[in-house]
């Protein structure tokens, strides 16, 4: 395959292969964090009623002396923090200070394994000299590098662990450690809550013991009793057993309408028996494929917290991230993003991220990640008929059918048109969620990737499928977050904030602003720094 060889000062070479894909490799080397504030240069107008901060979470670090990392997962937690104020911008940037990070960087080498990495045993710990370590290693990582999260008021940075951390969005200092397990009996809770309209947080945990392995659906409670309180109060609503009762479901997101929450089991399955022999080691060797295993959807009511007893069955299907769910007529609507494979775990192993210029196989669409809907009848009893479609509502082109007692079948509906091809898919959605989370909705925004990392922003219009386009070969843009216009009355009355990386151009980030409504670029703040492509961001509203 010839290419056109492209060059960055500080990286490695790279390649532009036939397809015209960029090398990403510059985009997962490690940063540089800029700890005191510096100012962008914008172009274009960002609209002056923009007040707050984006804060952005993701990988940061990828190697501590000779050692590397194996998958994008694992890289150490670097947040940003652009900060709008007046139509001018700010940028600075902080590695968390995990007890993951101090314990690596004292001993100049990989201590504490992570999701795709082992840690290699210390030898201080197999030697006759005494070790030099003055930090107690931690067995668990605490390396929080995916989300920014709220419970009871405060942020807190987070991932599918057993541990986060509170978090200063205004300074960007880590605080304290905070234990999911010594609040509820879980092993690990997902990096991405839902909040209620009483501002209670929902959450879905995962333990295994010796009685099996087990989810669980977790409220925090809205208020503090003591200003230095953190998970106080945290209850578990409802248990539910693993549908094989050896393996875990890969659990990273779920869903929530007004009085119901949606569990998703799915065939990506964790084999807890494996890891919990091994404390303290990858999560990425026990997770495997399982293609002969259905989807399982578990509804729960929120506020009795009983599951039903009638389980939804669809074909193997993976998924990273939902995008909304919200109750009509009697039915439950749950729209994602997935996939007909488990690939994309695979996919991010740092030796595939390093590749020169290898895009996603355009034609593989098995693998490619697109919005889909499962409409979900409420009402099923033992007088529903079996094998008619009991999805009556009009248009709808999803099916569910009762195969037997308790089991309902359900296909689903693309909420695409065939255009999205064209961009690889959807992923990273994200919606008006403080006006439309659970509720019926219209818009929905995302990441394309014809790459490993998203390289185009997407808004999707569910009147009619249709798709609005921000895209520019050679830059990748971040995670769409939309920020509501003060005062707005139609949905995607607002701003999307995306920053925008490129992988042939030393010092050349930018937060891109573009008009959610129309898509078209408002401005950018441009800022003379090499960061790595992240995982999530929020913003930290001044309002």
């Amino acid at each position: 395959m010839s290419s056109v060889r492209t060059s960055i000062p500080g990286s490695q070479e790279c390649s532009r292969n036939a397809l015209g894909m960029e090398c990403i490799r510059p985009l997962v080397r490690t940063g540089v964090e800029t700890p005191d504030p510096i100012k962008t240069t914008v172009h274009g107008n960002i609209p002056a009623w923009i007040s707050g901060s984006l804060l952005r979470n993701g990988p940061g670090k990828f190697e501590f002396g000779n050692d590397s990392y194996k998958h994008w997962f694992d890289g150490m937690a670097l947040v940003h923090k652009f900060k709008i104020e007046g139509g001018q911008v700010t940028y600075e940037s902080h590695y968390i200070r995990s007890d993951s990070y101090k314990a690596n960087s004292e001993n100049n080498r990989i201590m504490v394994s992570e999701f795709g990495t082992l840690a290699i045993p210390d030898p201080c710990k197999n030697s006759l000299q005494p070790c030099m370590s003055t930090f107690e290693v931690p067995e668990l990582t605490d390396n929080s590098n995916d989300n920014f999260v709220k419970y009871k008021g405060d942020y807190y940075i987070s991932a599918d662990l057993q541990y986060m951390r509170r978090f200063d969005p205004e300074t960007l200092e880590s605080k304290e450690k905070v234990d999911w397990s010594k609040f509820v009996a879980v092993n690990a809770a997902t990096a991405h809550p839902h909040y209620g309209p009483d501002g209670a947080t929902y959450n879905i945990g995962t333990s295994y013991n010796d009685k099996g392995p087990f989810y669980h659906i977790i409220r925090v409670p809205a208020e503090k009793a003591e200003p230095s309180e953190t998970l106080e109060g945290a209850e578990v609503l409802c248990t539910i057993p693993s549908m094989d009762g050896v393996t875990l479901s890969y659990c990273h997101s779920f869903s929530m309408t007004e009085h119901y929450l949606v569990l998703l089991e799915q065939p990506m399955r964790l084999d807890v028996k494996k890891i919990s022999e091994m404390p303290g080691k990858p999560i990425y060797p026990g997770l495997k494929w399982d293609p002969s295993l259905d989807t399982v959807f578990h509804v729960i009511n929120k506020h009795t917290g009983k599951p039903f007893s009638v389980k939804y069955h669809a074909k193997p299907l993976f998924s990273f991230h939902q995008i909304n769910a919200f109750e009509q007529d009697g039915f439950l609507l749950v729209d994602l993003c997935c996939s007909d494979d488990g690939v994309a775990i695979d996919d991010f192993l740092m030796k595939n991220m390093l590749k020169s210029g290898e895009p996603r196989d355009p034609v593989n669409m098995s693998s490619e990640i697109s919005p889909r809907r499962f409409v979900f009848p409420l009402n099923v009893d033992d007088d529903t008929p079996i094998d008619q479609n009991l999805n009556t509502i009009p248009s709808s082109l999803a099916t569910a059918i009762k195969v037997s007692k308790d089991k309902v079948f359900c296909t689903y509906e693309n909420l695409y048109s065939e255009d999205l091809h064209k961009y690889g898919g959807m992923d990273f959605p994200g919606i008006n969620y403080a006006k439309f989370n659970a509720r019926p909705y219209r818009y929905f925004y995302g990441s394309g990737s014809r790459h490993l990392l998203g390289d185009s922003l997407l808004k999707m219009d569910l009147q009619g499928k249709r798709l609005k386009v921000w895209d520019h070969p050679g830059l990748f843009p971040s995670e769409p977050v939309f920020v509501p216009s003060p005062n707005a009355t139609e949905e995607d009355d607002g701003v999307i904030l995306s920053v925008v990386l490129t992988p042939t151009k030393e010092n050349s980030s930018f937060l891109l602003v573009l008009d959610a409504r129309t898509f078209e670029e408002l401005g950018r703040a441009e800022v003379p720094v090499n960061m790595p492509y992240g995982f999530h961001g929020v913003f930290n509203s001044n309002n």
